[in-house]
């Protein structure tokens, strides 16, 4: 058997193309959250993130995501979900609904915005009304859902894998 050597922070895999996934979070709860949304979002090339509220970021968490991803701030989510549907981005929530997907049955469209849902609330009924679908990611024990930060960087992978060049 080979011998092997652990390379550690390998620089990144070239993408053929920028990802065309937009990720939007309404004011979140915990700044820790978001802050680990803002690094699974860099680690997975994103080019865009829209945070609402007072939205805070911990450099410490998300440490060095870099100048590729632009970080957005609003006051709120609806009129700019709407406009980026304007432009042909389809909205996508991550939410378990009546009528959600399953999130390994569902194929993401390469021009996608991902919304995610508040910590306690989830997505609220005025973003949901916007949105194009609605994935969830199944859960096989307690608690009955994924933290967000978590169910987000799921998302985000699933995304990357069913475009894995950008």
């Amino acid at each position: 058997m080979g011998e092997f050597v652990q390379t550690r922070h390998r620089g990144p895999f070239p993408l053929q193309r920028p990802r065309e996934l937009i990720l939007a979070c309404p004011p979140m709860k915990s700044n820790v959250n978001l802050s680990r949304i803002v690094r699974a979002a860099g680690c997975c090339g994103l080019r865009r993130l829209i945070c609402c509220g007072r939205a805070r970021i911990l450099p410490e968490i998300a440490r060095d995501t870099g100048p590729e991803l632009v970080i957005e701030f609003h006051r709120t989510l609806p009129p700019v979900l709407q406009r980026l549907k304007a432009e042909g981005y389809s909205l996508i929530g991550l939410e378990q609904t009546t009528d959600s997907q399953c999130i390994y049955d569902f194929a993401f469209p390469r021009r996608c915005v991902l919304v995610i849902g508040h910590e306690r609330l989830g997505i609220e009924e005025d973003v949901l009304r916007l949105l194009d679908a609605v994935v969830e990611i199944p859960v096989y024990g307690l608690p009955h859902a994924h933290n967000v930060a978590t169910a987000a960087a799921i998302s985000i992978y699933e995304y990357c894998r069913q475009y894995p060049t950008g």
